[in-house]
């Protein structure tokens, strides 16, 4: 599978986040609008699979054709760049800033909405043939999520809100491992496999990903969902983004970095040191 070891992929994660940083406005928005639309398409179809089949493992288990194929095509997720880019400013790039950090993120989440709530709109248009007859099952268990991961969530109050924070960051330990493994290999297929692995685990487990629900959540709204827009910010998109941060970041961005390159460079400079 061309396997690269840890120390050659993390130092392409820390040059993937500086070429990210200094990516141009127009890229950077082209390239998240295009991952959160193909991001929404493969929701759908593994919504769709789940429904029609019964079995929300097979769903699962096919949704990271989508991942696969927007990471493939160089696009960007919010969740991939909340790990990447401050590992550049952590290593000290040069012309990496933290206002060049938060104009990325800034940048891709827009990027990301736009193409999610696009492909929302096309798919509620579909479903409904120009929202004239009703959605049908998968209409329906779409905005079913919309609800019971909104108002669901409410019910609890700050244990709900605290909730959906640790989902945000067990989604993106998981995620953030998948955008690694794109980086892993340098063949095809081995890149495939170590990203389908993590990213199914995230879907089948329920896990929240600020991404995928940009699209769920705006599409429950326009298919009959009983929540707002409010709800949905306060009570999904908000914390969710706040944990995906968090877990990408801490479980697998830093733990990376500073055990293969911070620690992993010193440890083969002593070793290869020649005796006075």
């Amino acid at each position: 599978m061309s396997y690269l070891v840890p120390s050659e992929f993390v130092t392409k994660m820390v040059d993937a986040g500086e070429s990210k940083i200094h990516m141009s406005t127009r890229d950077t928005l082209i390239r998240s609008f295009m991952a959160g639309a193909i991001l929404a398409l493969a929701a759908v179809f593994a919504i769709t699979v789940a429904v029609e089949t019964g079995s929300f493992l097979l769903g699962s288990v096919l949704f990271p054709v989508g991942f696969c194929m927007l990471y493939l095509m160089g696009f960007d997720l919010l969740t991939g760049v909340f790990m990447l880019t401050p590992l550049a400013w952590l290593d000290k790039r040069p012309g990496v800033t933290t206002n060049g950090i938060l104009r990325n993120w800034g940048l891709v989440f827009v990027g990301n909405f736009a193409g999610a709530l696009t492909v929302a709109f096309m798919m509620a248009f579909v479903l409904t043939y120009g929202f004239n007859i009703d959605p049908g099952a998968v209409g329906e268990k779409i905005a079913g999520v919309g609800e019971s991961r909104t108002l669901g969530y409410a019910e609890y109050g700050a244990a709900g809100w605290f909730t959906i924070f640790l989902r945000g960051m067990l989604c993106n330990w998981m995620v953030s491992m998948g955008v690694v493994g794109a980086m892993i290999s340098t063949s095809v297929s081995g890149k495939v496999i170590a990203m389908w692995m993590p990213i199914m685990l995230f879907f089948f487990m329920g896990f929240e990903h600020s991404v995928v629900n940009m699209f769920l959540f705006p599409s429950g709204i326009i298919l009959g969902g009983s929540f707002s827009v409010m709800d949905y910010l306060i009570w999904n998109e908000i914390p969710t983004v706040l944990g995906n941060l968090v877990g990408g970041l801490a479980f697998t961005g830093l733990t990376l970095y500073t055990t293969h390159i911070r620690t992993g460079a010193k440890r083969a400079s002593a070793t290869t040191r020649v005796p006075a």
